[in-house]
């Protein structure tokens, strides 16, 4: 068995952790975004229906 191979294991572990991480944080990123965006509009919504209301 060619144990060489086993040398770069942890350094391997260290690389998917980096990447599962990243790929959460950028998960999470986008999920803000989209919760902002989303709480604009219906802000949008909620100004335009009180204009409404007060004309």
């Amino acid at each position: 068995m060619n144990w060489k191979v086993l040398e770069h294991v942890p350094l391997l572990l260290y690389i998917l952790a980096a990447k599962t991480l990243i790929l959460c944080l950028a998960f999470a990123g986008v999920k803000m975004y989209q919760r902002r965006s989303l709480e604009g509009k219906l802000q949008a919504e909620k100004r335009k229906q009180s204009e409404k209301k007060a004309s």
